[in-house]
């Protein structure tokens, strides 16, 4: 225990959500290495923006809201985004002197002495009075499990490895998932696969027209009561169906976007379903999403029945030194710049609270 480390504060995770949580702790007071403390496990700065595949431009990315404090201004938007929003992350951090240790892993987060948590990490363990939380979900991958997957003969792989459509040329690709990504990577696939073939558990819903102010409230409110509940949270996306560009329309013309739905089992050659239908396939991308990264926190027993942790804002009902920011209604890039301003006024209270008063 003599190497343990105190601070007041350890925010896990550099993403946006970490950043800016950051950057508010150091508004209000809290100098870093002092009195709080940034690990991130990735090895650059960027959060998992840096993992995007190339062909993902700046310009191609829905909804990048600057981090506070500092605008994000003349992106070029034929960059990947990978360029872009790491080297913004980059000049982020040094700007506001926010000293981010890394690759730092967060294996466990544990109940300590006198009402403290213990953070055991791949660079040692801190005692900490409150943790932030902003890990985000790109380490955790979501694979469905399909009857016959074992014995496909082709390639199977995630979003979280795709680096672009070169490498399918002559190929025939299965892309499952509705969501955005899915999208994307049909549409950047077409010109290079022999074939493309989507299917979705649910008919896509594209939305037409401005997505305004009122409209998002709504989506986050969706997602908000169901992290009341204490339930998984489904990704604000999901709520809002996607918008309905031009590339989008050129893809829906073209019969790109020619959606089937789900398969019912996956065959060594392919995907079959229950009407006997078949396609030939070579590669199944996985277009499936993410959940949230917390395995960190499971000693400190947090999620409900229901299989989420039940938050409050962003405080964990079952443990107000927890904050999660950019889970649920605040995994958006703006919502995570509010949340994080939320929580440290959250944890200041609380820290003023918790203080035994001086005789």
């Amino acid at each position: 225990m003599n190497n343990v480390r105190e601070v007041e504060v350890v925010v896990v995770g550099a993403g946006q959500a970490g950043l800016s949580s950051a950057y508010h702790l150091r508004r209000t007071g809290y100098e870093p290495d002092r009195d709080f403390v940034v690990l991130d496990r990735s090895p650059a700065p960027g959060g998992a923006w840096q993992f995007r595949w190339p062909s993902l431009t700046y310009g191609k990315v829905h909804g990048m809201h600057s981090l506070p404090g500092m605008e994000l201004t003349d992106a070029d938007p034929a960059r990947p985004s990978a360029e872009v929003i790491g080297g913004y992350f980059d000049r982020y951090e040094r700007a506001f002197d926010l000293r981010v240790r890394r690759p730092v892993a967060v294996r466990a987060v544990r109940e300590g002495d006198g009402g403290r948590l213990l953070v055991e990490t791949s660079a040692g363990t801190w005692s900490t009075r409150a943790l932030i939380n902003a890990t985000g979900t790109w380490d955790q991958p979501f694979l469905p499990r399909y009857p016959g997957q074992e014995g496909f003969r082709g390639r199977q792989l995630h979003t979280a490895q795709y680096a672009g459509p070169e490498e399918f040329a002559g190929q025939r690709v299965v892309v499952v998932g509705g969501g955005a990504s899915g999208t994307q990577h049909l549409l950047e696939l077409a010109p290079y696969a022999a074939a493309t073939t989507w299917v979705t558990r649910r008919p896509p819903v594209f939305r037409e027209g401005p997505f305004d102010a009122d409209a998002g409230r709504a989506a986050v409110a969706l997602v908000e009561e169901r992290v009341r509940q204490g339930l998984p949270p489904r990704s604000v996306v999901s709520v809002t169906g996607l918008p309905l560009n031009d590339a989008i329309r050129k893809g829906l013309a073209d019969g790109v976007l020619d959606r089937l739905p789900m398969f019912d089992r996956i065959t060594p050659d392919g995907v079959e379903w229950r009407d006997g239908r078949h396609v030939e396939a070579d590669v199944i991308l996985w277009a499936t999403g993410f959940r949230a990264a917390l395995g960190h926190l499971a000693p400190l027993r947090l999620r409900e029945p229901g299989g989420g942790i039940r938050v409050e804002g962003t405080r964990a009902v079952a443990d107000p030194r927890i904050h999660l920011v950019g889970y649920g209604p605040s995994a958006s890039t703006i919502g995570a710049n509010r949340a994080g301003r939320a929580a440290v006024r959250d944890i200041r209270r609380l820290l003023a609270e918790d203080r035994p008063v001086a005789a």
